[in-house]
């Protein structure tokens, strides 16, 4: 279905008035799409569709007809649109009636003057002036014909005007068949005519002798004021030629002789007119120059729109009017592009001088830089309005091209410059964005406690500068942001025709400029692909030149500043260029001429990983640093929720790089086939990923291991610190509390504990919600590690707290050269076993004190050394006598009995195995003194066994 065209307008016609069969030259908005589409044109009322000339949709020629009314509009009607409207009118100048007797400075044609009588024009034609029957008698009804009579008389006609007249032809013709008698009758009435003609010459002569003799007064009067002797010449003539007039006229009549008086009257005649010629030369000499002037006065009046149009043109190029430069240099092109005239053409020429200056200066202006996309659309439609030689479009396209690689490239010379003169950071023209940077997204980041609670940071800790970097990448985005949408924007218009034309007018102009845009299309891409490519080098020179070359390295690179740029930079920088990119996408740019940005967009995703992966390593390496050594009630120091902490703000400030926007890649979730189309190599970047998990996960557990084996001098006492709300205070505990080295390997072994149980849980949760994948063998290897570092640890703590105790039962028991084959009836228990069991006690509250999950597993280490420590000496016995055995099973039994919540299976087969050694008590007055003797240990030390029970006594913090 075709589109509805909106009815005609007339805004427009030149002149506007005019008298009838003016041509003018109507503008106005659809005008019809054809000349078969024009079907009415009414200008006055009066019908001009005849004389129209249909030149395009804003464009009509005519001719104004002989209308009734004097003013009224200019109708165009047409099949599209149908009956149009005007927004200007036309005045019908009526021509001035002149008479053949009224006074004009101008020559009237007499041959179609105006008959006062009938209010018309009438036309004389000179044949009206012949007779035309001369015989006076009626035509032969019966004709000879025309070829008989050529045939007859060869070479004569029968018109009585004709110098060949033959009256013979004529009377044949005309009176074949008139009797002889009418024919002599006409004869004699033809010889009236001539005698009457004669007649009337001489009565003509006669009636103007009086005209004559008036003439002759006045011209004697005129003379008598210049010459008295003149004037008796005159007045001798006077008597002498009205008596010799009179005579000769009565004698001959109108016949002239040498010597008459007709003959002397007409030199007369001819001397009083060159006398008077004489006395008014001066008056007709001042009379014809006021006639020139007026003339002249007349055609500047008339024309005045030409001669005042050099300056009005000058006048409106200073005001900015062009487009009403433009359309009175289309009127006076039309009307006097071809004229002959000498002084039109002078005028004219300067026109078009003045035009040829319009236009250059229209050129400069939309080749200046920088210019509005309105301002630069507006330029090309006067330049092609002006038909000005070349391609204005492509002109401005390719100036705006150069003056945006020129902006990109003198951002990059500036920062340097800048850099290099030490001027620090450069004032951007950033306000308003409301964008938030990376650094304040970590910011707001709450941080982990060492319980995984998340805490708001104190306002006020980060402090820091833009690095140039980073603000000459947000410069560059807005130099691209900025300008690259209009010049696409042009680009469009140019391509669609919509520069010259929003209505569908001009379509000789939409053609032209269609079918160069398609022959430029190559061109156009080849400056959108420099565009990006310089945006891209440009970036790289600055935060990855080592992915340039030498050359490229000089033309974009130059920047002294080699500290790297950290992983929220970075962030910041990858969210600058995305937004450049949805930018270009929104405009429908072909996505292959922005390949080269989504690589670049790869690279930095992939460059800010791998950086944040190593200054996430350096800040663990700083952890060891802020060990305050303070023990919550779980028994753990604020060192692995550290830790997690810089893993989680490292995954967070990944969350933004690593995201995939439409059209990226998952580079954490690619195949082999997709890694291998991309422009880097996803397989060495995972090595390296994989390597700094591990370096990092790595140089914490050396952290944990370096403050296990830290000596006292080594540690920062003004760090330590106890939590003072605690109830349960020791009464040892001071606020200047320095962990000793098994405190300190207790602390540590608590650390390792809960980052297998609990921390490493959590990071892997975060790994996996933040789109991590293949860290499970990592964390394996990480969970091992600690698992090695924690057995480590405890084995020298077993070792430095077991050794003592052990080592202090054989001298307890032979103490006073105890002999297990003489001695006497068994009391009680001896000391060393009470001694032992009191060391036991004290390692069981240093344990309990930092982490109660970690006494079962040392007090059944340490039970396990002292059990099969009682097992050997019990086998190194060679005999015991009855008091002996019963003092040995007392001991046994009290120390298994005592520490029976911690005893393992290696304690109990290492307690049967001493009691095996034992002879067996047969006698019931033994084994009750066994059990008597054992009761009374049991309440002698009930105090110190009650913490070998389970308890539900909160540690105490540290």
């Amino acid at each position: 279905m075709s589109r509805v065209r909106q009815p005609p307008l007339v805004t427009g016609i030149s002149p506007n008035e005019g008298t009838s069969w003016t041509k003018v030259t109507i503008r106005g908005e659809n005008l019809g799409t054809g000349p078969a589409d024009l079907v009415g044109l009414s200008i006055c009322g009066h019908n001009c569709l005849l004389t129209a000339e249909w030149m395009s949709a804003s464009k009509i020629v005519c001719r104004v007809g002989p209308a009734k009314d004097d003013k009224g509009e200019i109708i165009v009607s047409t099949k599209s649109g149908g009956h149009g409207t005007s927004t200007v009118s036309f005045k019908l100048l009526k021509a001035e009636k002149i008479g053949i007797l009224d006074q004009s400075a101008v020559w009237v044609d007499e041959m179609n003057y105006y008959d006062m009588r009938t209010d018309r024009y009438k036309g004389i034609s000179p044949l009206s002036l012949r007779p035309s029957n001369p015989l006076g008698i009626d035509f032969d009804k019966g004709k000879v014909p025309l070829k008989d009579l050529e045939a007859l008389f060869p070479g004569v006609s029968g018109e009585f005007t004709s110098e060949n007249f033959s009256a013979t032809w004529y009377l044949i013709e005309n009176h074949s068949v008139t009797s002889f008698d009418q024919l002599r009758m006409a004869a004699s009435n033809l010889k009236k005519q001539a005698t009457k003609k004669n007649e009337g010459s001489l009565a003509y002569v006669k009636g103007g002798l009086s005209t004559f003799f008036e003439a002759q007064d006045a011209l004697a009067g005129r003379t008598e004021l210049g010459s008295h002797d003149a004037g008796r010449q005159l007045e001798t003539f006077q008597i002498s030629y009205t008596s010799a007039i009179h005579q000769r006229l009565e004698s001959d009549g109108t016949e002239r002789v040498e010597g008459s008086m007709t003959q002397r009257l007409e030199n007369v005649l001819n001397r009083a007119s060159d006398t008077a010629d004489t006395l008014f030369q001066e008056v007709l000499g001042r009379k014809d120059k006021a006639d020139s002037t007026r003339n002249a006065l007349n055609v500047l009046q008339r024309f005045k729109f030409l001669f005042n149009l050099p300056l009005n043109i000058e006048r409106n190029i200073h005001k900015g009017d062009y487009d009403v430069v433009i359309n009175d240099y289309e009127k006076a092109k039309s009307l006097f592009s071809n004229t002959e005239v000498s002084v039109f053409k002078k005028v004219y020429a300067e026109v078009e001088t003045r035009i040829g200056a319009l236009k250059i200066l229209l050129l400069d202006k939309l080749l200046e830089t920088p210019s509005t996309l309105h301002d630069q659309k507006r330029y090309i439609r006067y330049l092609s309005d002006l038909h000005a030689s070349g391609d204005p479009a492509w002109q401005c396209i390719s100036a705006q091209h150069k003056w945006i690689l020129g902006l990109m490239q003198n951002c990059k010379e500036e920062f340097i410059n800048y850099q290099r003169v030490g001027l620090g950071a450069i004032a951007l023209d950033l306000e308003g964005d409301p964008r938030p940077t990376a650094f304040s997204r970590i910011r707001d980041t709450a941080p982990l406690n060492k319980g995984g609670i998340l805490h708001t940071p104190r306002h006020g800790t980060w402090h820091y500068e833009t690095p140039q970097q980073v603000q000459f990448v947000e410069k560059l985005s807005d130099v691209v942001i900025g300008q690259l949408p209009n010049f696409w924007k042009l680009w469009i218009s140019y391509v669609n025709g919509s520069l010259f034309s929003e209505t569908g007018e001009k379509s000789g102009q939409v053609e032209k400029s269609k079918k160069n845009a398609r022959q430029r299309q190559n061109d156009f891409k080849k400056m959108i692909e420099e565009v990006t490519h310089r945006l891209v080098k440009l970036v790289r020179g600055a935060l990855l030149p080592s992915t340039l070359t030498e050359l490229e390295l000089r033309l974009y690179g130059g920047w002294e500043n080699k500290t790297e740029l950290t992983g929220p930079w970075l962030t910041q920088v990858i969210h600058i260029v995305r937004i450049i990119f949805e930018a270009l996408v929104a405009l429908e740019i072909p996505n292959d001429l922005l390949q080269v940005i989504q690589d670049l967009l790869l690279e930095l995703r992939h460059h800010c990983l791998l950086v944040t992966l190593h200054h996430t390593a350096e800040d663990v390496k700083r952890v060891a640093e802020k060990e305050d050594w303070v023990v919550d009630n779980e028994g753990i120091t604020s060192l692995p929720a550290q830790f997690e902490q810089c893993m989680v703000q490292m995954l967070q400030s990944l969350k933004e790089p690593m995201e995939t926007k439409p059209g990226e890649v998952n580079i954490l979730q690619l195949d082999q086939d997709q890694a291998s189309e991309l422009c880097v190599d996803i397989i060495k970047v995972r090595e390296q990923v994989e390597k700094l998990w591990k370096d990092i996960n790595k140089v914490f557990i050396n952290c944990l291991e370096q403050l296990s084996t830290k000596t006292d001098r080594d540690i920062d006492t003004s760090r330590m610190s106890v939590d003072l709300a605690s109830p349960n205070l020791f009464s040892g505990i001071q606020e200047d509390f320095c962990p000793t080295l098994e405190q300190r390997l207790l602390i540590i072994l608590s650390n390792c504990q809960y980052l297998e149980k609990h921390t490493f849980l959590n990071l892997a949760e975060h790994f996996e919600r933040h789109g991590f994948t293949g860290t499970e063998k990592i964390t394996r290897v990480t969970v091992h590690a600690v698992k090695e570092l924690d057995e480590s640890l405890f084995d020298a703590y077993i070792e430095r707290k077991s050794d003592p105790i052990v080592g202090s039962l054989e001298p307890g028991i032979y103490a006073g050269h105890f002999d297990w084959r003489d001695c006497g009836t068994p009391t009680g228990v001896r000391n060393y076993l009470k001694e032992a069991l009191v060391n036991i006690i004290t390692v069981h509250a240093e344990v309990f004190t930092v982490s109660k999950d970690l006494v079962p597993r040392v007090l059944s280490r340490i039970i396990e050394g002292v059990a099969e420590e009682m097992s050997r000496l019990m086998q190194c016995v060679s005999s015991f006598s009855k008091n002996g055995a019963i003092q040995a099973r007392l001991e046994i039994d009290s120390l298994r009995d005592a520490v029976a919540s911690y005893l393992s299976s290696e304690s109990h087969a290492s307690f049967k195995q001493a009691l095996e050694v034992l002879p067996q008590l047969h006698n019931g007055a033994d084994k009750k003194l066994l059990e008597e003797l054992l009761n009374k240990f049991k309440s002698s030390m009930q105090l110190q066994l009650t913490c070998f029970q389970p308890s539900n006594v909160q540690p105490v913090k540290r």
